[in-house]
Protein backbone atom coordinates (compact mmCIF):
# COMPACT_ATOMS: atom_id res chain seq x y z
CA UNK A 1 0.00 0.00 0.00
CA UNK A 2 1.45 3.67 -0.89
CA UNK A 3 0.23 7.15 -0.91
CA UNK A 4 1.19 9.19 -3.49
CA UNK A 5 1.41 13.31 -3.07
CA UNK A 6 1.14 15.78 -5.78
CA UNK A 7 4.15 18.01 -6.89
CA UNK A 8 5.84 19.71 -9.95
CA UNK A 9 7.08 16.49 -10.79
CA UNK A 10 4.11 14.34 -11.08
CA UNK A 11 2.92 11.86 -8.35
CA UNK A 12 5.11 11.31 -5.75
CA UNK A 13 5.37 7.82 -3.83
CA UNK A 14 5.11 7.66 0.01
CA UNK A 15 5.88 4.05 1.19
CA UNK A 16 3.80 2.99 3.91
CA UNK A 17 5.01 -0.15 5.30
CA UNK A 18 3.02 -2.01 8.24
CA UNK A 19 4.80 -1.72 11.73
CA UNK A 20 4.31 -3.18 14.95
CA UNK A 21 4.16 -0.56 17.75
CA UNK A 22 5.29 -2.69 20.44
CA UNK A 23 7.96 -2.00 23.64
CA UNK A 24 10.94 -3.76 23.36
CA UNK A 25 11.76 -4.02 19.48
CA UNK A 26 13.25 -1.76 17.96
CA UNK A 27 10.81 0.78 16.37
CA UNK A 28 11.38 1.16 12.54
CA UNK A 29 9.51 4.76 12.36
CA UNK A 30 11.77 7.49 11.88
CA UNK A 31 10.25 10.63 10.51
CA UNK A 32 7.70 8.81 8.40
CA UNK A 33 3.94 9.76 9.06
CA UNK A 34 2.88 7.07 11.34
CA UNK A 35 -0.31 5.36 9.63
CA UNK A 36 -3.70 5.34 11.98
CA UNK A 37 -3.71 1.43 12.77
CA UNK A 38 -0.04 1.90 15.14
CA UNK A 39 -1.17 4.76 17.05
CA UNK A 40 -1.80 2.80 20.17
CA UNK A 41 -1.13 5.38 22.29
CA UNK A 42 -3.24 7.36 25.16
CA UNK A 43 -3.20 10.44 26.40
CA UNK A 44 -2.24 8.94 30.06
CA UNK A 45 0.35 7.24 28.38
CA UNK A 46 1.52 11.14 27.08
CA UNK A 47 1.15 12.04 30.44
CA UNK A 48 3.29 9.40 32.16
CA UNK A 49 6.03 9.69 29.74
CA UNK A 50 6.58 13.34 30.47
CA UNK A 51 5.78 12.22 34.29
CA UNK A 52 8.71 10.19 34.15
CA UNK A 53 11.09 11.85 32.58
CA UNK A 54 10.84 15.04 34.61
CA UNK A 55 10.59 13.41 38.12
CA UNK A 56 14.35 13.72 37.89
CA UNK A 57 16.96 14.64 39.79
CA UNK A 58 17.60 17.53 37.66
CA UNK A 59 14.40 19.37 38.52
CA UNK A 60 15.35 19.31 42.43
CA UNK A 61 18.73 20.92 41.52
CA UNK A 62 17.24 23.61 39.25
CA UNK A 63 15.22 24.96 42.70
CA UNK A 64 18.68 24.52 44.52
CA UNK A 65 20.42 26.30 41.76
CA UNK A 66 18.36 29.54 41.38
CA UNK A 67 18.72 29.92 45.27
CA UNK A 68 22.35 30.83 44.19
CA UNK A 69 21.12 33.60 42.45
CA UNK A 70 20.53 35.13 45.85
CA UNK A 71 16.87 34.79 45.73
CA UNK A 72 14.53 34.43 48.90
CA UNK A 73 12.01 31.84 49.35
CA UNK A 74 9.07 33.87 48.76
CA UNK A 75 10.98 34.93 45.32
CA UNK A 76 12.18 31.22 44.28
CA UNK A 77 8.19 29.67 44.96
CA UNK A 78 7.14 32.73 42.85
CA UNK A 79 9.51 31.99 40.28
CA UNK A 80 9.02 28.66 40.18
CA UNK A 81 5.45 29.05 40.04
CA UNK A 82 5.24 31.74 37.30
CA UNK A 83 8.02 29.81 35.25
CA UNK A 84 6.33 26.52 35.40
CA UNK A 85 2.98 28.03 34.29
CA UNK A 86 4.77 27.63 30.60
CA UNK A 87 4.45 24.15 30.33
CA UNK A 88 1.43 25.05 28.59
CA UNK A 89 3.76 26.03 25.41
CA UNK A 90 4.85 22.43 25.79
CA UNK A 91 0.73 21.34 25.68
CA UNK A 92 0.45 24.20 22.28
CA UNK A 93 3.28 22.27 20.77
CA UNK A 94 1.89 18.26 20.78
CA UNK A 95 -1.25 19.35 18.78
CA UNK A 96 0.12 19.00 15.77
CA UNK A 97 1.29 14.88 16.08
CA UNK A 98 -1.44 13.59 16.54
CA UNK A 99 -2.84 15.74 13.44
CA UNK A 100 -0.01 14.79 11.61
CA UNK A 101 1.64 11.43 12.55
CA UNK A 102 4.87 12.85 12.51
CA UNK A 103 7.90 14.59 14.35
CA UNK A 104 8.14 18.29 15.38
CA UNK A 105 10.73 19.73 13.07
CA UNK A 106 8.90 17.34 10.03
CA UNK A 107 5.78 20.13 11.04
CA UNK A 108 7.87 22.28 11.35
CA UNK A 109 8.41 22.42 8.10
CA UNK A 110 5.24 24.00 6.58
CA UNK A 111 6.20 27.12 8.07
CA UNK A 112 9.72 27.01 6.88
CA UNK A 113 9.76 24.95 3.88
CA UNK A 114 12.04 21.74 3.22
CA UNK A 115 14.85 23.65 3.01
CA UNK A 116 14.29 26.66 5.23
CA UNK A 117 13.71 24.43 7.95
CA UNK A 118 17.49 22.81 7.93
CA UNK A 119 18.60 25.78 9.99
CA UNK A 120 16.21 25.65 12.73
CA UNK A 121 16.56 21.58 13.00
CA UNK A 122 20.19 22.42 13.17
CA UNK A 123 19.99 24.49 16.50
CA UNK A 124 17.78 21.87 17.79
CA UNK A 125 20.31 19.25 16.55
CA UNK A 126 22.79 21.10 18.82
CA UNK A 127 20.58 21.69 21.60
CA UNK A 128 19.57 17.85 21.99
CA UNK A 129 22.99 16.90 21.52
CA UNK A 130 23.94 19.51 24.44
CA UNK A 131 21.39 18.41 27.15
CA UNK A 132 22.23 14.63 26.12
CA UNK A 133 25.79 15.39 27.03
CA UNK A 134 24.82 17.35 29.85
CA UNK A 135 23.32 14.11 30.99
CA UNK A 136 25.97 11.28 30.40
CA UNK A 137 28.77 13.85 32.19
CA UNK A 138 26.67 14.04 35.18
CA UNK A 139 25.94 10.15 35.31
CA UNK A 140 29.60 8.89 34.00
CA UNK A 141 30.89 12.10 37.05
CA UNK A 142 28.49 10.58 40.06
CA UNK A 143 29.69 6.72 39.22
CA UNK A 144 32.94 7.95 39.81
CA UNK A 145 32.06 9.41 42.73
CA UNK A 146 30.21 6.60 43.94
CA UNK A 147 33.02 4.36 43.30
CA UNK A 148 35.16 6.99 45.40
CA UNK A 149 32.68 6.74 48.84
CA UNK A 150 33.25 3.62 48.76
CA UNK A 151 37.09 3.53 48.83
CA UNK A 152 38.30 3.26 45.05
CA UNK A 153 39.44 5.97 42.80
CA UNK A 154 39.52 5.34 39.23
CA UNK A 155 42.23 5.22 37.08
CA UNK A 156 41.70 6.84 33.72
CA UNK A 157 41.36 3.88 31.51
CA UNK A 158 38.61 2.62 34.61
CA UNK A 159 37.17 6.66 34.07
CA UNK A 160 36.93 5.56 29.97
CA UNK A 161 35.06 2.31 30.71
CA UNK A 162 32.91 3.95 32.68
CA UNK A 163 31.80 6.62 30.06
CA UNK A 164 31.78 3.78 27.32
CA UNK A 165 29.18 1.39 29.55
CA UNK A 166 27.08 5.00 30.74
CA UNK A 167 27.05 5.82 26.56
CA UNK A 168 25.84 1.85 26.09
CA UNK A 169 23.49 1.92 28.40
CA UNK A 170 22.31 5.38 27.91
CA UNK A 171 21.55 4.25 23.98
CA UNK A 172 19.48 1.14 24.39
CA UNK A 173 15.61 3.05 25.44
CA UNK A 174 16.43 5.21 22.48
CA UNK A 175 17.54 2.85 20.14
CA UNK A 176 13.83 0.86 20.96
CA UNK A 177 11.56 3.77 20.53
CA UNK A 178 8.64 5.40 20.96
CA UNK A 179 6.52 2.08 22.77
CA UNK A 180 10.07 1.31 24.80
CA UNK A 181 10.32 4.84 25.94
CA UNK A 182 6.50 5.41 26.83
CA UNK A 183 6.34 2.12 28.83
CA UNK A 184 9.62 2.76 30.51
CA UNK A 185 9.18 6.19 31.69
CA UNK A 186 5.89 5.25 32.75
CA UNK A 187 7.03 2.72 35.32
CA UNK A 188 9.86 4.16 36.61
CA UNK A 189 7.58 7.47 37.20
CA UNK A 190 5.97 5.36 39.94
CA UNK A 191 9.24 4.32 41.27
CA UNK A 192 10.54 7.88 41.52
CA UNK A 193 7.38 9.14 43.07
CA UNK A 194 8.29 7.11 46.40
CA UNK A 195 11.58 7.84 45.68
CA UNK A 196 11.05 11.11 45.93
CA UNK A 197 8.26 10.98 49.13
CA UNK A 198 11.05 9.26 51.19
CA UNK A 199 13.22 12.59 50.03
CA UNK A 200 10.47 15.08 51.04
CA UNK A 201 10.04 13.46 54.31
CA UNK A 202 13.67 13.92 55.29
CA UNK A 203 13.58 17.66 54.39
CA UNK A 204 10.78 18.81 55.72
CA UNK A 205 11.47 16.80 59.06
CA UNK A 206 14.43 19.09 59.13
CA UNK A 207 12.82 22.49 57.43
CA UNK A 208 12.64 25.68 59.26
CA UNK A 209 12.43 28.58 57.41
CA UNK A 210 12.28 30.86 59.65
CA UNK A 211 15.91 30.52 60.38
CA UNK A 212 17.05 31.07 56.94
CA UNK A 213 17.64 35.15 56.52
CA UNK A 214 18.31 36.36 53.17
CA UNK A 215 18.51 39.70 51.37
CA UNK A 216 15.49 40.02 48.71
CA UNK A 217 17.50 39.99 44.74
CA UNK A 218 16.31 42.47 42.49
CA UNK A 219 13.82 41.77 39.99
CA UNK A 220 16.27 42.27 36.98
CA UNK A 221 17.82 39.37 38.71
CA UNK A 222 14.52 37.47 39.42
CA UNK A 223 14.30 38.00 35.80
CA UNK A 224 17.16 36.00 35.32
CA UNK A 225 16.54 33.04 37.56
CA UNK A 226 12.89 33.02 35.94
CA UNK A 227 14.21 32.47 32.29
CA UNK A 228 16.43 29.70 33.51
CA UNK A 229 13.85 27.88 34.89
CA UNK A 230 10.90 28.23 31.22
CA UNK A 231 14.83 26.89 29.56
CA UNK A 232 14.81 23.86 31.15
CA UNK A 233 11.04 23.43 31.27
CA UNK A 234 7.96 24.51 29.35
CA UNK A 235 9.85 26.05 26.44
CA UNK A 236 13.03 23.92 26.67
CA UNK A 237 10.68 20.90 26.24
CA UNK A 238 8.33 22.24 22.86
CA UNK A 239 11.15 21.05 20.13
CA UNK A 240 10.33 17.39 21.96
CA UNK A 241 6.36 17.55 22.06
CA UNK A 242 5.25 16.38 18.69
CA UNK A 243 8.50 13.81 18.41
CA UNK A 244 5.75 11.87 21.27
CA UNK A 245 2.86 12.84 20.64
CA UNK A 246 2.76 11.91 16.78
CA UNK A 247 1.39 8.27 18.64
CA UNK A 248 -2.03 9.15 19.75
CA UNK A 249 -5.13 8.25 17.28
CA UNK A 250 -6.04 11.88 14.84
CA UNK A 251 -9.35 11.94 16.69
CA UNK A 252 -7.97 12.66 19.88
CA UNK A 253 -9.35 15.43 21.91
CA UNK A 254 -6.99 18.17 21.22
CA UNK A 255 -7.52 19.16 24.91
CA UNK A 256 -6.58 15.62 26.31
CA UNK A 257 -3.52 16.35 24.28
CA UNK A 258 -2.56 19.54 25.66
CA UNK A 259 -3.41 18.86 29.45
CA UNK A 260 -1.59 15.42 29.16
CA UNK A 261 2.10 16.41 28.42
CA UNK A 262 1.24 19.80 30.30
CA UNK A 263 0.32 19.04 33.42
CA UNK A 264 2.59 16.07 32.89
CA UNK A 265 5.52 18.23 33.02
CA UNK A 266 4.56 20.85 35.00
CA UNK A 267 3.43 18.59 38.50
CA UNK A 268 6.42 17.07 38.76
CA UNK A 269 8.86 19.85 37.54
CA UNK A 270 6.65 22.24 40.52
CA UNK A 271 6.95 19.75 43.14
CA UNK A 272 10.84 18.80 43.16
CA UNK A 273 11.87 22.33 42.17
CA UNK A 274 10.17 23.59 45.64
CA UNK A 275 11.67 20.67 47.15
CA UNK A 276 15.33 21.81 46.03
CA UNK A 277 14.19 25.52 47.36
CA UNK A 278 13.48 23.96 50.51
CA UNK A 279 16.40 22.00 51.49
CA UNK A 280 19.05 24.57 50.44
CA UNK A 281 17.33 26.32 53.22
CA UNK A 282 18.52 23.78 55.66
CA UNK A 283 22.20 22.93 55.14
CA UNK A 284 24.82 24.51 53.02
CA UNK A 285 26.74 20.43 53.12
CA UNK A 286 26.00 19.42 49.60
CA UNK A 287 25.90 15.44 48.22
CA UNK A 288 27.38 14.70 44.59
CA UNK A 289 29.40 15.64 42.48
CA UNK A 290 30.48 19.58 42.17
CA UNK A 291 28.46 20.48 38.94
CA UNK A 292 25.39 18.66 40.46
CA UNK A 293 25.76 19.24 44.20
CA UNK A 294 22.36 19.63 45.54
CA UNK A 295 22.05 19.98 49.47
CA UNK A 296 21.99 16.68 51.80
CA UNK A 297 18.68 17.29 53.67
CA UNK A 298 18.92 13.55 53.89
CA UNK A 299 20.79 11.16 56.50
CA UNK A 300 24.41 9.89 55.66
CA UNK A 301 23.05 6.41 54.99
CA UNK A 302 20.91 7.55 52.06
CA UNK A 303 23.81 9.27 50.09
CA UNK A 304 24.49 6.06 48.50
CA UNK A 305 20.90 5.17 47.28
CA UNK A 306 20.25 8.81 46.47
CA UNK A 307 23.76 8.81 43.93
CA UNK A 308 22.63 5.40 42.44
CA UNK A 309 18.60 6.77 41.53
CA UNK A 310 20.71 9.97 40.31
CA UNK A 311 22.13 7.93 37.57
CA UNK A 312 18.95 6.13 36.42
CA UNK A 313 16.98 9.13 36.47
CA UNK A 314 19.73 11.00 34.22
CA UNK A 315 19.40 7.97 32.16
CA UNK A 316 15.99 8.31 31.77
CA UNK A 317 15.68 11.93 30.45
CA UNK A 318 17.93 11.70 28.24
CA UNK A 319 16.00 9.41 26.21
CA UNK A 320 13.66 12.16 25.52
CA UNK A 321 16.89 14.25 24.06
CA UNK A 322 18.31 11.07 22.10
CA UNK A 323 15.26 9.57 20.95
CA UNK A 324 14.77 13.42 19.64
CA UNK A 325 17.85 14.47 18.23
CA UNK A 326 17.64 11.23 16.37
CA UNK A 327 14.21 12.29 14.23
CA UNK A 328 16.04 15.81 14.16
CA UNK A 329 18.75 14.86 12.03
CA UNK A 330 16.42 12.98 10.07
CA UNK A 331 14.11 16.48 9.43
CA UNK A 332 18.10 18.04 8.90
CA UNK A 333 18.11 15.93 5.61
CA UNK A 334 21.02 13.18 6.70
CA UNK A 335 20.57 10.28 4.91
CA UNK A 336 20.15 7.96 8.10
CA UNK A 337 17.58 5.67 10.00
CA UNK A 338 16.46 6.72 13.25
CA UNK A 339 18.68 3.69 15.25
CA UNK A 340 21.61 4.57 13.35
CA UNK A 341 20.80 8.07 14.42
CA UNK A 342 20.96 7.22 18.02
CA UNK A 343 24.18 5.33 17.47
CA UNK A 344 25.84 8.85 16.14
CA UNK A 345 24.74 11.16 18.77
CA UNK A 346 25.78 8.43 21.30
CA UNK A 347 29.61 8.18 19.86
CA UNK A 348 29.13 12.02 20.04
CA UNK A 349 28.01 12.66 23.42
CA UNK A 350 30.51 9.87 24.64
CA UNK A 351 33.51 11.72 22.89
CA UNK A 352 32.74 14.93 23.74
CA UNK A 353 32.19 13.68 27.72
CA UNK A 354 35.61 12.32 27.99
CA UNK A 355 37.28 15.55 26.24
CA UNK A 356 35.05 17.79 29.24
CA UNK A 357 36.33 15.46 32.29
CA UNK A 358 39.62 14.42 31.08
CA UNK A 359 40.13 18.30 29.56
CA UNK A 360 38.91 19.83 33.44
CA UNK A 361 36.53 22.21 31.60
CA UNK A 362 34.59 24.23 33.64
CA UNK A 363 31.59 22.37 32.41
CA UNK A 364 28.95 23.58 35.45
CA UNK A 365 29.64 27.22 33.65
CA UNK A 366 29.29 26.68 29.74
CA UNK A 367 25.82 24.55 30.84
CA UNK A 368 24.16 27.75 32.59
CA UNK A 369 25.60 29.66 29.78
CA UNK A 370 24.04 27.34 27.27
CA UNK A 371 20.18 26.82 28.80
CA UNK A 372 20.45 31.09 28.74
CA UNK A 373 21.20 31.19 25.12
CA UNK A 374 19.08 28.45 23.40
CA UNK A 375 16.10 30.83 24.26
CA UNK A 376 17.45 32.80 21.53
CA UNK A 377 16.62 30.60 19.07
CA UNK A 378 13.89 28.34 20.46
CA UNK A 379 11.52 31.45 21.61
CA UNK A 380 11.06 32.53 17.88
CA UNK A 381 10.91 28.52 16.31
CA UNK A 382 7.98 28.15 18.62
CA UNK A 383 6.11 31.66 17.92
CA UNK A 384 6.37 31.15 14.12
CA UNK A 385 4.90 27.45 14.15
CA UNK A 386 2.49 28.28 16.43
CA UNK A 387 0.95 31.29 14.29
CA UNK A 388 1.79 29.51 11.20
CA UNK A 389 -0.71 26.41 13.02
CA UNK A 390 -3.27 29.18 13.39
CA UNK A 391 -3.41 30.50 10.67
CA UNK A 392 -4.08 27.33 8.28
CA UNK A 393 -7.23 26.69 10.51
CA UNK A 394 -5.11 24.36 12.70
CA UNK A 395 -4.81 21.82 9.70
CA UNK A 396 -1.50 19.84 7.46
CA UNK A 397 -1.66 18.41 4.40
CA UNK A 398 0.67 15.50 5.43
CA UNK A 399 2.00 14.01 2.53
CA UNK A 400 3.71 17.61 1.30
CA UNK A 401 5.46 17.24 5.30
CA UNK A 402 6.73 13.99 4.04
CA UNK A 403 7.70 15.02 0.45
CA UNK A 404 11.46 15.61 0.18
CA UNK A 405 10.83 18.26 -3.19
CA UNK A 406 7.11 18.46 -3.88
CA UNK A 407 3.62 19.19 -2.10
CA UNK A 408 2.68 22.75 -1.41
CA UNK A 409 5.68 23.37 1.24
CA UNK A 410 7.98 23.48 -1.31
CA UNK A 411 7.27 27.19 -2.15
CA UNK A 412 10.51 28.71 -3.81
CA UNK A 413 13.18 26.34 -3.37
CA UNK A 414 12.31 25.01 -0.63
CA UNK A 415 12.63 28.11 1.42
CA UNK A 416 9.36 29.64 2.98
CA UNK A 417 11.35 33.36 2.99
CA UNK A 418 8.66 34.75 5.48
CA UNK A 419 9.07 32.08 8.55
CA UNK A 420 13.46 32.66 7.83
CA UNK A 421 12.59 36.58 8.20
CA UNK A 422 10.78 36.49 11.28
CA UNK A 423 13.14 33.35 13.05
CA UNK A 424 16.11 35.73 12.15
CA UNK A 425 13.99 39.28 13.55
CA UNK A 426 12.92 37.01 16.77
CA UNK A 427 16.46 36.11 17.73
CA UNK A 428 18.38 39.84 17.38
CA UNK A 429 15.39 40.63 19.19
CA UNK A 430 16.13 37.91 21.93
CA UNK A 431 19.74 38.69 21.58
CA UNK A 432 18.33 42.46 22.43
CA UNK A 433 17.20 41.50 25.71
CA UNK A 434 19.32 39.01 27.31
CA UNK A 435 21.91 39.16 29.95
CA UNK A 436 24.82 36.06 30.34
CA UNK A 437 26.95 37.74 32.96
CA UNK A 438 26.38 36.52 35.73
CA UNK A 439 29.32 34.36 37.92
CA UNK A 440 29.42 31.10 36.56
CA UNK A 441 28.91 32.43 32.75
CA UNK A 442 32.59 32.01 30.74
CA UNK A 443 33.82 34.98 30.33
CA UNK A 444 34.23 34.77 26.91
CA UNK A 445 30.49 33.74 26.52
CA UNK A 446 28.81 36.69 28.89
CA UNK A 447 27.02 38.67 27.07
CA UNK A 448 24.04 41.76 28.00
CA UNK A 449 22.04 42.79 25.29
CA UNK A 450 21.59 47.02 25.00
CA UNK A 451 18.11 46.66 26.85
CA UNK A 452 18.86 44.72 29.48
CA UNK A 453 20.68 47.91 31.21
CA UNK A 454 18.49 50.55 29.79
CA UNK A 455 15.55 50.82 31.77
CA UNK A 456 15.75 51.82 35.49
CA UNK A 457 14.53 49.25 38.06
CA UNK A 458 15.32 46.64 35.07
CA UNK A 459 19.04 46.81 35.28
CA UNK A 460 20.66 43.38 34.31
CA UNK A 461 16.79 42.17 33.42
CA UNK A 462 16.59 39.13 30.98
CA UNK A 463 13.11 39.02 28.68
CA UNK A 464 14.98 37.30 25.97
CA UNK A 465 12.03 35.04 26.21
CA UNK A 466 9.47 37.42 25.82
CA UNK A 467 10.85 38.99 22.99
CA UNK A 468 11.87 36.07 20.83
CA UNK A 469 8.11 35.07 21.12
CA UNK A 470 6.50 38.13 20.40
CA UNK A 471 8.46 39.52 17.53
CA UNK A 472 8.33 35.87 15.86
CA UNK A 473 5.11 35.53 15.93
CA UNK A 474 4.55 39.20 14.71
CA UNK A 475 6.50 39.52 12.07
CA UNK A 476 5.18 36.02 10.50
CA UNK A 477 2.07 37.00 10.81
CA UNK A 478 2.89 40.36 8.79
CA UNK A 479 4.25 38.53 6.05
CA UNK A 480 2.59 35.29 5.80
CA UNK A 481 -0.60 36.18 7.15
CA UNK A 482 -2.70 35.74 4.05
CA UNK A 483 -0.59 33.67 1.75
CA UNK A 484 -0.74 31.07 4.57
CA UNK A 485 -4.45 30.91 4.46
CA UNK A 486 -4.43 31.16 0.92
CA UNK A 487 -2.28 28.37 0.69
CA UNK A 488 -4.11 26.24 2.74
CA UNK A 489 -7.58 27.35 1.22
CA UNK A 490 -6.37 26.19 -2.07
CA UNK A 491 -5.13 22.82 -1.04
CA UNK A 492 -8.57 22.31 0.74
CA UNK A 493 -10.37 22.82 -2.66
CA UNK A 494 -8.25 20.83 -4.68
Amino acid sequence: MSDTVAGRHGMQPVEDVPQEYAAFKIEQRGIDLIPHDERKMKPAGLFWLWAGAVFNVEFFFYGTLIMLFGLTVPQAVAAILVGNLFYVLLGFASLQGPKTGTTAFMVSRAPFGQNGNRLVALFNWVTQVGFEIEGIFFVVATVILLFSLHGTNLNTGAKVAVIIVAALLQMIVPLLGHATITKVLKYLAYIFIVFFAVLAGFTFNRLHLSTFHQKPATLAVWTTALVLLISVGGLGWTENGNDYSRYLPRNTSSSKTFWAAALGGAIPSIILELLGVFAFTITTKQVGITQLGVPQSFPSWFVTPFLIFAVIQLLAINTIDMYSSGVTLQALGVPIKRWGAVILDTVVCAGVTAYILFGKQSFYGYFSTFLLYIVVWLAPWFAILMTDYLLRGRKYHDLSLRSSRDGIYWRSGGIHWSAIIAQAAGMVAALMWINVTGPLDPKALQYAGPLSNHFPGLAGGDFSWAMGLIVGALVYWLLAGRSVPREEAAVQVG
